[in-house]
């Protein structure tokens, strides 16, 4: 069963679990841009883009570009599996999203081990994407139990 017809989906899902509290206030989600996890995909990914434009990667367009090719797979997986209108294949692509995010914060501890970024810098960008990968994770999780139901 689609897991968009199967109920009300949460607003703020992760953010509810991760204090677990009852979930009073549903919404359902109609579109991917409703999606929090997408919402802050797009957030980090422009983040991504600023910093990898300061000229410390000027010269490392190899690591510039597998950074920005990995940021953008998280948020196009999100979407993509969103549109397949089933529930299995929502999962895969948040798992596929969810290795994506892993990738990223990999690529960004080489970029702070040659100096391209500031532990400042690691630390704020590493911090939001250990939230999303948490929140995907979540999310993934919802949407198993919704298969069981």
């Amino acid at each position: 069963m689609d897991w968009r017809v199967s109920g009300l989906i949460y607003l703020k899902l992760a953010n509810s679990l991760t204090r677990n509290k009852i979930i009073k206030n549903k919404m359902r989600i109609i579109k991917f841009e409703d999606l929090k996890i997408w919402q802050l995909a797009l957030k980090i990914t422009r983040e991504i883009y600023d910093i990898t434009s300061k000229k410390e990667f000027s010269r490392d367009f190899s690591l510039k570009e597998q950074i920005r090719r990995a940021i953008i797979s998280v948020s196009s997986n999100i979407v993509e599996g969103f549109e397949k209108n089933n529930n299995n294949e929502f999962i895969r692509f948040l798992k596929i999203a969810k290795g994506s995010i892993g990738e990223v914060r990999n690529q960004l501890y080489i970029a702070l081990a040659v100096n391209y970024i500031t532990q400042d810098e690691f630390n704020k960008l590493n911090e939001q994407l250990i939230n999303l990968a948490n929140q995907v994770g979540k999310f993934i999780s919802y949407l198993q139990k919704q298969k069981l139901k």
